[in-house]
C-alpha cells in the first residue's frame, strides 16, 4: 500500500540525505533499525520486508491497543531538530515522547492523529540536555483492519526546526496555504523558464539552488494573498529570526512576516522598508514564542502585474538582533504563593492595612492556604477594619507594555451577604490610574479556593491592582487570596491546570490510568466533582479548580474498617530519588486512615510477586482544608504506588485526594509538609497573624 509513496520519497530525498549532517537517532529504516528497537511490554514494530519504512499494523497488534518503538541511549548537548516522515491510514495515532534517563514519567513532545494517503513531516524542536535520553515513537492504529501507523524515516539535525535553506526537498517542514491563484513554490534550478526575471539562490548564489517565491502572474482578485507556513514550535523560544528576500513590487504588493498561535490568532512582527529589492537583502527580526507558534510570510498582491517575492536561508539565534529590543524580562517577579511575605506586592496604607499576611492552623472550621494547607495567604479582614466603607487595594509589580500576560490566581470568600464588591481585578498604568475592570467574583461556592485565569495585553506599562470594597459591617466577610502567577502568552495555550506535565494527575480530564484493586468489599475510589453527598464530611470542591475533579471514598458505600485501593500506572523506576507530591483532605469526626505504599515488583522463577512497603500514613479527622503532603522514595525497579483509604467509625468518613505529581527529588524541604500533626486543633479557630 506503500509503494507509491515510497518510489516518491526515494528520489525526492536521495540529495537530502547526501547533504545534511544526520545525528544519532536518525534512520531510513533501509537497512537496519539503527538501535530502535520495540518495547516488548507493548505490541511490535514492524519492518517492510522491503525496508524503507516500520510500521504498526492493526492486523498485527494482537491484544495490545499500542505498539511504543525506543530508541538506544542518546545525549543531545546542542539544540536540533527531529524531522519524521510518517503516515497514519485510517484511524490512529502517532505520539513522540522523550525519556530522560533518571525518571519515571515521558514527557510528550508531538503527538498528530491527522490521517493521510501521502507522507505527511513533523518537525520537532528537540533543546539541549545535560543527561542521556531516549526517544519513543507511540503508534496507536485503530484496532480494525487495514489501520496502520507507519514512520518512513527520522532525521535529526544541528539548529532549530525553524531554519532552511530549502534545498531538502521537504522544505524543512514547510507548507504553502493554497490558494487558487497565488502560492508559494520552489524556485531556482537549471529547469527554470529563461525568459523569467526570478532570481538565482542565495543559498548557492547560482542556478542549480533553491529559494521560495510567489508570483502576481495569476492573481485575479483585490488582496489575493499567499502563506508560506513554518513548522509549529514545540518548545519555547526566543531570539533573532534572520532571512534574506528579494522584492519586486512592480504594481503594487504586500509583504509581511507574522505569528500564528495554535488558537490561529495572528500577530505582525515586520514589514519591509524598502519599495523594491533588486538583490537579496538580509532582514533580521526578533521573536519570542513562549508557546507554540508558526512563523508566516505573507505576500497580498493587487493585480496581476504586482511583481514576486522571494526568501531564502531562513535562520535562527538565541540572541536577539536587535539592541533596541526590550530586555527579554521574567513575568515570574509577580508571582507569589505569600510563603515568605509580599513578594513584590503592597497595598495602599490609607485608613490602615486592609490586607494581612495570615496562617491558619488545621481546624474544621476555616480553609488554610491553597499552596500546603497550612502556608500563609492574603486576608483581607474586613469585618474588623478600623472604620466602614473602605476600598482596600492590592498593588502588583509593574509589567511592560505590548506582552500578552496569562495570570492565574487563587480565591475564596467567607461570610458575605451580598458579593458585589467583594473582589475585583483592575489594571493601573504606572501613574496609578486605572485603565480598566478585568474581572469581578461572580457567584461562586463559599470557603472554597477557587481558580481565576485571565488573559489581558496593554500597549503601556501596568500593574495588577486587587480590590475589595466594604460598604457596612453587615454586608462584608473574608476575602482570602493566594497562589498568583503570571507567564506569557494566552491562558489557553499556555501550561496551566488543564495542561498537566507528565507524571501529574489531576482528574480533570479523567482517571490518568489509575486503576483500583479488586474490591474485597462495597465502594471504591470515585471521580466526583463538587460537595460529597454526605454533609459534615469531605471536601466542597477540588484542589486543582475549586469547582473540578477529584477521587474520594464514599464512607456510606462502605462498613467501618473497609478499605480502598487506588494503584498508579506501572512507574519504571530510576537510580536517583523520586519526590511524590499529593494533596489530601480528610474531615469529618468519622475519619478513618489514608495511607500511601510503594508496590515492588519482583520476579522469583517467571514469576512476579508483589511486595508493599508503607511509605506515609494519616489517622483521624486532619482539616476542612486540603493538605499538601511530600514524600521521598527509592526504587530501582518497576513498581507502583498505592493510594489506601479505610473507612472510619461512621459514614462522616469520606477521604479524597487530588493534584498528584510524581518529579525527580529529593523533594524540596518545607516546614508546611512535616507537621507531625493529627487529629483537632486545640483551637479551632486559630489564625496567625
Amino acid at each position: 500500500m506503500f509503494v507509491h509513496l515510497l518510489t516518491l520519497y526515494v528520489i525526492t530525498l536521495v540529495n537530502a540525505q547526501q547533504q545534511q549532517l544526520l545525528l544519532p537517532g536518525s534512520c531510513s529504516f533501509e537497512f537496519s533499525t539503527c538501535g530502535y528497537t520495540s518495547d516488548p511490554n507493548y505490541a511490535t514494530w514492524t519492518v517492510n520486508e522491503e525496508g524503507r519504512f516500520i510500521t504498526a499494523d492493526a492486523s498485527l497488534m494482537g491484544s495490545k491497543d499500542k505498539a511504543v518503538l525506543q530508541s538506544s541511549e542518546l545525549e543531545l548537548l546542542d539544540w536540533s531538530c527531529l524531522r519524521m516522515v510518517y503516515q497514519i491510514t485510517g484511524k490512529g495515532s502517532l505520539q513522540l515522547h522523550l525519556r530522560p534517563d533518571g525518571e519515571n514519567f515521558d514527557y510528550t513532545l508531538w503527538t498528530s492523529e491527522k490521517t493521510s494517503d501521502s507522507w505527511l513531516i513533523a518537525s520537532v524542536d528537540l533543546r539541549n540536555m545535560s543527561k542521556p535520553y531516549q526517544l519513543l515513537m507511540e503508534g496507536r492504529p485503530g484496532n480494525t483492519a487495514g489501520n496502520s501507523v507507519a514512520i518512513f524515516e527520522i532525521h535529526i539535525v544541528p539548529g532549530y526546526c525553524i531554519e532552511c535553506d530549502f534545498e531538502e526537498h521537504h522544505l524543512c517542514g514547510y507548507s504553502n496555504q493554497w490558494n487558487p491563484n497565488v502560492n508559494w513554490y520552489v524556485g531556482g534550478s537549471l529547469a527554470r523558464d529563461p525568459q523569467s526575471n526570478l532570481p538565482d539562490d542565495h543559498t548557492m548564489n547560482n542556478e542549480r539552488g533553491h529559494y521560495m517565491y510567489v508570483d502576481s502572474v495569476y492573481a485575479k482578485k483585490f488582496q489575493e494573498v499567499a502563506k508560506l507556513l513554518s513548522p509549529m514550535t514545540t518548545t519555547p523560544m526566543s531570539g533573532c529570526l534572520s532571512f534574506y528576500y528579494q522584492r519586486n513590487q512592480a504594481l503594487g504588493n504586500y509583504f509581511s512576516l507574522l505569528t500564528k498561535d495554535e488558537l490561529g490568532h495572528y500577530e505582525e512582527l515586520w514589514r519591509p522598508d524598502a519599495y523594491a529589492t533588486p538583490h537579496w537583502r538580509l532582514e533580521q527580526v526578533d521573536i519570542k514564542a513562549p508557546h507554540p507558534l508558526e512563523v508566516v510570510f505573507e505576500v497580498a498582491f493587487n493585480s496581476p502585474r504586482g511583481g514576486f517575492v522571494a526568501i531564502d536561508d531562513i535562520s535562527f539565534s538565541q540572541e536577539f538582533c536587535h539592541s533596541e529590543t526590550e530586555p527579554n524580562f521574567d513575568p515570574s517577579i509577580a508571582n507569589c504563593d505569600f510563603e515568605e511575605g509580599f513578594c513584590e506586592y503592597h497595598q495602599e496604607r490609607v485608613g490602615g492595612s486592609v490586607w494581612n499576611r495570615v496562617s491558619v492552623k488545621p481546624n474544621v472550621y476555616r480553609v488554610g492556604d491553597h499552596t500546603t494547607g497550612t502556608g500563609n495567604f492574603l486576608l483581607a479582614n474586613t469585618r474588623f477594619t478600623s472604620r466602614p466603607g473602605y476600598v482596600g487595594r492590592l498593588h502588583g509589580p509593574v509589567l511592560p507594555g505590548n506582552h500578552k500576560y496569562c495570570l492565574r490566581f487563587y480565591y475564596a470568600l467567607h461570610g458575605f451577604m451580598k458579593i458585589d464588591n467583594a473582589l475585583a481585578l483592575y489594571i493601573y498604568d504606572e501613574n496609578n490610574v486605572a485603565q480598566e475592570k478585568i474581572w469581578t467574583v461572580s457567584e461562586s461556592s463559599r470557603d472554597v479556593w477557587t481558580e481565576v485565569d485571565i488573559t489581558y495585553q496593554k500597549p503601556m506599562p501596568t500593574k495588577m491592582v486587587f480590590v475589595t470594597i466594604c460598604r457596612n459591617f453587615w454586608d462584608c466577610g473574608l476575602v482570602s487570596l493566594d497562589d498568583i502567577t503570571v507567564t506569557i502568552g494566552d491562558c489557553r495555550v499556555t501550561a496551566g491546570p488543564l495542561r498537566p506535565p507528565p507524571g501529574q494527575c489531576n482528574f480533570e480530564l479523567g482517571d490518568c490510568g489509575y486503576t483500583q484493586e479488586k474490591k474485597l468489599h462495597r465502594g471504591g475510589w470515585l471521580r466526583i466533582r463538587g460537595q460529597t453527598p454526605t454533609s459534615y464530611t469531605g471536601p466542597k470542591g477540588d484542589h486543582t479548580l475549586g469547582v473540578g475533579y477529584y477521587m474520594y471514598i464514599e464512607a456510606s458505600h462502605m462498613l467501618p474498617g473497609h478499605s480502598s485501593r487506588l494503584l498508579t500506572t506501572e512507574l519504571r523506576g530510576s537510580d536517583s530519588p523520586q519526590c511524590l507530591v499529593f494533596y489530601y483532605h480528610m474531615y469529618g469526626s468519622g475519619t478513618g486512615v489514608l495511607s500511601v505504599f510503594l508496590r515492588r515488583h519482583v520476579s522469583r522463577h517467571r514469576d512476579i510477586r508483589h511486595r508493599d512497603s508503607l511509605l506515609w500514613r494519616r489517622q483521624g479527622e486532619q482539616s476542612i482544608s486540603w493538605m499538601r503532603a511530600m514524600i521521598d522514595y527509592d526504587c530501582y525497579t518497576k513498581h507502583q504506588i498505592i493510594f489506601e483509604a479505610i473507612r472510619g467509625s461512621s459514614i462522616r468518613s469520606d477521604i479524597a485526594i487530588d493534584d498528584i505529581v510524581f518529579k525527580r527529588g529529593p523533594c524540596k524541604a518545607d516546614a508546611g509538609d512535616s507537621i507531625p500533626y493529627s487529629g483537632f486543633s486545640e483551637n479551632f479557630n486559630e489564625i496567625e497573624y
